[in-house]
């Protein structure tokens, strides 16, 4: 059985891992348009925090060609794939350092093309001032550059944003965070939440720019100036653009049912709608387990699990896609914000019934030397009374939690089920009712009015 693998980072090397281990004989190929696989992105911000060990980068890399190789793959590295033929079974791939292209045929085909990074044609976007954050090589270009810098621009306040504005800002870099939104993380968190962190950056020296988007960049001498549609302009040394991501499914449009966006459908298998083609990672759609429908979620968490399914699934369907939650969390300032599921505006944007808590409380009890306050949230369907998302925030490690409500939702449990389940108790850990338990309860009472 031949076997071609089209990009391998997350869900790529875990798709070939799966598959030698289940079919050691199977001959697998893997074309990879750049020189390394397996870069951790999430980790730039904590490198550039100086919070990686011995402060050294290889570390963010998981696996390595090297590796592969010696499971048995054949590890073509700078090989673009530029041409699939579905009904013919093969690929056309060039060679990214001699230019010569040839062919090669498949039985089974892996799309795991992950996705690139959002570039809008915003005048003078093209400047050497303004850096990229997705892969190794932008990495290391903010590695070598950054130091070299005193203020920096952040574009986008997602996760990747976020982050790299606290680290620099730790660094005591001068730190602009510039978002459409009016709020941080707004598509994770609810008011309350951000309302915190924005206090933060602001005590902090970042200056937050939000509720505009970038109109165009002027390089200057000395610095780059980004100027808003609001007519505000931003100067620094350097811009970094974190405005989010598309799938690189370009090779197989029109030939597999996609997304609007180009994320390629699934089944509960990881087939797409050619059953010799699967696809997992940030070409693919997600099923999204809050409101059973695909969804677009480009995650590291989603990718893993997607591309062991393609690894157990590539001759039989054996195991099943258990969908996602788009469990996720980051800490800035000290502390943990964690978030799963749905938040109220997202399930008003879509239209989904839902109502929502939101409770402070302490972790545990006030007669332990310390504790500290935990600010949650609970959304759910006032019908079913089916847990729908949740966040947390605080500066004791509440990530956990976070967790403990990805798997509420992904069994459909309900508010009077997380109300009532059984949770240690230890007053160095919590109280006789865990907080989470806490939270259901007073969705509960909100019920009950």
């Amino acid at each position: 059985m031949k076997v071609i693998a089209v990009g391998c980072t997350h869900a790529g090397t875990f798709a070939v891992k799966q598959t030698l281990a289940n079919h050691p004989d199977a001959e697998v190929t893997i074309y990879e348009k750049n020189d390394n696989i397996s870069f951790l992105s999430c980790g730039i911000a904590l490198y550039l925090g100086k919070e990686i060990k011995n402060n050294d980068p290889k570390g963010l890399f998981y696996s390595s060609p090297e590796e592969l190789k010696s499971l048995g793959a054949n590890v073509q590295m700078e090989h673009l794939v530029t041409k699939i033929d579905p009904d013919q079974k093969k690929v056309t791939v060039k060679n990214l350092e001699t230019g010569t292209e040839t062919e090669d045929t498949y039985d089974k085909l892996i799309m795991t093309s992950g996705s690139l990074p959002i570039v809008p044609p915003i005048p003078g976007i093209e400047s050497k001032r303004v850096y990229l954050c997705k892969n190794w090589h932008d990495a290391q270009k903010l590695f070598q550059e950054a130091p070299k810098a005193k203020s920096i621009t952040v574009i986008g306040s997602g996760y990747i944003g976020a982050e790299l504005a606290e680290a620099y800002s730790k660094q005591d870099y001068e730190v602009n965070l510039i978002d459409g939104a009016n709020r941080v993380l707004y598509k994770y968190f609810d008011e309350k939440f951000t309302d915190i962190l924005a206090d933060d950056y602001q005590q902090n020296g970042v200056k937050l720019e939000l509720g505009t988007k970038v109109s165009a960049f002027e390089e200057v001498d000395d610095g780059i100036i980004v100027k808003t549609e609001d007519q505000r302009s931003v100067k620094s040394d350097i811009a970094i653009l974190c405005i989010g991501f598309k799938p690189n499914t370009e090779l197989l449009k029109g030939k597999v049912e996609m997304m609007p966006n180009g994320a390629i459908i699934t089944d509960d298998y990881m087939h797409s709608s050619n059953p010799d083609i699967f696809a997992a990672g940030d070409s693919a759609a997600v099923h999204y387990n809050p409101t059973g429908k695909n969804a677009y979620i480009p995650l590291a968490t989603n990718a893993v699990r997607q591309g062991m399914l393609i690894g157990e699934n590539l001759t039989e369907d054996k195991v099943k896609y258990l969908g996602t939650q788009s469990s996720s969390g980051l800490m800035l300032y000290g502390r943990t914000y964690v978030s799963t599921g749905l938040n109220m505006a997202a399930a008003k944007a879509q239209g989904i019934k839902a109502h929502q808590v939101i409770v402070e409380d302490n972790y545990r009890p006030e007669f332990m030397l310390t504790t500290e306050p935990v600010l949650m949230s609970l959304v759910y369907d006032p019908d079913t009374r089916r847990i729908l998302g949740g966040a947390l925030t605080s500066k004791y490690d509440v990530s956990q939690s976070g967790n403990v409500l990805s798997v509420c939702i992904q069994n459909h449990n309900t508010i009077d089920d997380l109300a009532m389940v059984d949770m240690l108790f230890q007053p160095q850990f919590d109280r006789p009712l865990n907080y989470l338990n806490i939270l259901a309860q007073a969705a509960q009472a909100k019920e009950a009015k």
